[in-house]
């Protein structure tokens, strides 16, 4: 048999190496089929998404740094500037957990640190197979440990996420994160900066070896039938005590203005650092490759240039900072190396000495990748699945039974047991952490509160993924509002099977259209974000999994309206619950049925329910709010009770069966509570806002009582909703 061209060994195609040899006018060797091969990747080109990418508002009053660089930048006032970013890490984690999320969480921090940006805070969306089946127990508890075991050592609080579970992920577990930085507006390092020729590349940071080579920038571009247990040594190996000196070092180069550029080597390693900082500054780059830190000395010039070792930051310096900069990187214990020098023209020209082992023009490697328009077919399958509404079956469960079963569920229940894993008080900001609708991290120096949340919609994306993502935009910029802040701009991480086949494409555009869509009737433009494809085996696709980071702000932390219920207050249904099973947790739970169509969703009902909130946080009237989403108005409920301690009386029904208006997921609702004597102020500012209003009931006693349907005590229903995850854990 014929062996396989090389070319295509690297993951090129035929018409992709006619390409190259028309960009160099020869043939190209190894060592440049093998930056080609990286940089084309789809994890780095996004050769299959631009089209749709190109088409997401990503401005707004407040953005300062868009998609292109290596985190989003918004401006919050008071001469501070927050970056954001979201990545996955899904194919080294489905190979190594433990590795492939802890490295996730280095490369995003890695991503922030690049714009000049402090790191305080992560958040982690993390979608499994179900946790009846082994591996995946094994899979979850690997990256939780990986999550914990790099933030936790990094001293960066991990303050969110959600944890979700369905039989797509099974054998392609999503691992999603994100991370949040703040800066002073003026220290921000940016492609904006002019780079001067002559100046220094200078790498720092840990040795280059083989651990990471094809790393990400492979691994994410093919299906993991293609070879998983080979692809072991492509996952990366992080070390959080070299990550931590390496983010003090870079804050103090960014603090004294020793730089004028800033690269994180993550996904194709050198080859995307200093391509991407010659592109950018429009000029070339000569780097010897002989100057770079080994930890193998046999390493070959391939393999130093798309080693995806960890650890590593790339530094464009003046030559009058060149030793200032490099006595700052010996001050916190890391090595450094003079790559080489920016220069006039366009050439990427990569040396081993004497000897010139790659010429290529930066922008081709950088700017100039394949742009392919993929085909695009919706599936045969969907529109009888579409039909097949739940909402109108015969329910014959008794409705205690369907709300253990609800409450109790993987995607509802406590994720406690995840969470006390990770250190989410470090820096001393964090003013709500996990457990709530979104978390609160303080700006320092000011009132203000970040507030950040994380949602996907994957069953809705299943059954329509224009909807799936536009909820995913709704109920993230929801959760954000719920604790009184305004929804700002969004970052995302878009996960899907494999482009090329046409109904997955289908899927993507559809998601890109919903989310940009919802992002500009909610006024939350996309800063950047990632895309992660050819997760699917042997056909099997996860379902369209769209993940939104929302970041929202507040203007005095004080003001903050809370999740608990407490004794003696008014609880009220805002919004209008339809009925709309389909795509709900009832219908899989209870039904066993994962059909029909997502609840419809009323882009202008959703933000005058995010002013509405945000209104009567700023008058103090709300004792407490809380978004109804996964479970309906139940879990809602049920979830202010625990996180309070504190009972209910209610009464839920109305005119529609007792199942819709327990476990309707319509969009655009929250239950809230209100002190008695503040009640018709809500309601008249309710009126004012056009959100429908419905009075439910009182809080207070030891039970939740649905009245005519129902009660339980509270500490029955908070053992339910906190014991259920650790039992399946335990097998």
């Amino acid at each position: 048999m014929p062996e396989e061209p090389l070319h295509r060994a690297l993951g090129l195609t035929d018409d992709e190496l006619e390409r190259i040899r028309a960009i160099l006018g020869r043939e190209p060797n190894r060592n440049e089929l093998a930056m080609f091969s990286v940089m084309w990747s789809e994890h780095c080109s996004y050769k299959s998404s631009k089209v749709h990418l190109r088409t997401l508002p990503t401005e707004g009053p407040g953005v300062l740094v868009g998609p292109g660089q290596d985190a989003g930048v918004v401006d919050v006032g008071d001469g501070l500037a927050v970056a954001f970013k979201m990545e996955s890490h899904s194919h080294p984690s489905a190979i190594e957990p433990y590795q492939g999320a802890a490295t996730g969480v280095g490369g995003i921090i890695r991503d922030v640190i690049s714009m000049g940006a402090r790191p305080i805070a992560l958040l982690d969306p993390l979608y499994f197979g179900p946790l009846t089946e082994e591996r995946n127990r094994w899979l979850l508890e690997g990256v939780v440990a990986g999550i914990g075991g790099y933030g936790n050592c990094i001293g960066v609080p991990t303050v969110g996420g959600e944890v979700k579970f369905a039989p797509p992920h099974t054998t392609n577990p999503t691992i999603n994160v994100m991370c949040v930085g703040i800066a002073p507006v003026e220290r921000l390092v940016t492609a904006a900066r002019t780079v001067h020729e002559g100046s220094y590349l200078v790498l720092f940071g840990a040795a280059t070896g083989r651990d990471g080579i094809g790393g990400v920038s492979v691994l994410a571009s093919r299906t993991l039938e293609e070879g998983a247990e080979e692809s072991r040594p492509s996952v990366q190996i992080g070390d959080p005590f070299a990550g931590k000196l390496l983010l003090e070092a870079c804050m103090e180069l960014a603090e004294r203005g020793l730089l004028e550029g800033l690269q994180d080597l993550g996904g194709a390693g050198l080859t995307c650092a200093t391509s991407e900082s010659a592109a950018r500054a429009r000029m070339g780059a000569e780097i010897d490759l002989e100057t770079v830190p080994l930890r193998a000395p046999d390493l070959e010039p391939f393999e130093i240039l798309t080693s995806e070792s960890q650890e590593r930051m790339l530094a464009i310096v003046a030559p009058e900072h060149l030793e200032e900069v490099r006595a700052v990187c010996a001050r916190w214990g890391l090595a450094s190396a003079v790559l080489g020098r920016m220069v006039a023209g366009d050439r990427l020209r990569v040396r081993m000495g004497d000897v010139v082992v790659a010429d290529v023009p930066a922008r081709s490697l950088a700017d100039e990748g394949p742009v392919y328009h993929r085909p695009l077919e919706e599936p045969g399958w969907l529109a009888a699945l579409r039909e097949d509404d739940p909402t109108f079956t015969t329910v014959t469960v008794e409705p205690l039974e369907a709300f253990r079963a609800v409450l109790g569920s993987p995607n509802v229940a406590s994720k406690r047991w995840v969470w006390e894993q990770y250190d989410h008080l470090v820096q001393g900001n964090t003013l709500a952490g996990p457990g709530g609708d979104a978390a609160l991290v303080r700006v320092p120096g000011t009132m203000k509160a970040l507030a950040l949340a994380t949602d996907a919609k994957g069953r809705f994306g299943y059954l329509d993924p224009y909807l799936g993502a536009a909820h995913a935009v709704a109920e993230a910029a929801r959760n954000v509002a719920m604790t009184g802040a305004r929804p700002v701009a969004i970052t995302n991480c878009l996960n899907f099977g494999n482009p090329e086949r046409p109904e997955v494409m289908w899927q993507f555009a559809e998601s890109v259209r919903g989310m940009g869509d919802a992002c500009r009737a909610l006024g939350t433009p996309v800063t950047g974000g990632n895309v992660s494809f050819y997760n699917e085996s042997a056909g099997s696709a996860i379902w369209p999994t769209a993940t939104i980071g929302m970041l929202g702000l507040l203007e005095d932390h004080r003001l903050a309206v809370r999740t608990a219920f407490r004794p003696g207050c008014v609880v009220y249904l805002l919004g209008e619950t339809r009925p709309e099973l389909g795509g709900s947790e009832f219908a899989e739970v209870v039904l066993g049925r994962v059909s029909g169509r997502p609840p419809v969703l009323d882009l202008e009902r959703e933000r005058a329910l995010h002013r509405l909130v945000a209104e009567s946080a700023r008058r103090g009237l709300l004792c407490s709010a809380h978004d109804c989403s996964d479970g309906g108005l139940a879990v809602a409920l049920a979830e202010s009770a625990i996180a309070g301690g504190v009972g209910f009386a209610v009464s839920v029904a109305g005119d529609l069966p007792w199942y819709v208006a327990l476990f309707s997921e319509s969009a655009s609702r929250a239950v809230v509570s209100v002190e008695p004597a503040r009640a018709t102020e809500l309601e008249d500012l309710c009126g004012a806002h056009g959100v429908p209003c419905a009075r439910l009931g009182e809080t207070g006693g030891p039970r939740l009582v649905f009245d005519g349907l129902f009660e339980l005590g509270v500490d029955e229903a908070t053992a339910i909703h906190e014991e259920a995850l650790p039992k399946l854990l335990a097998g």
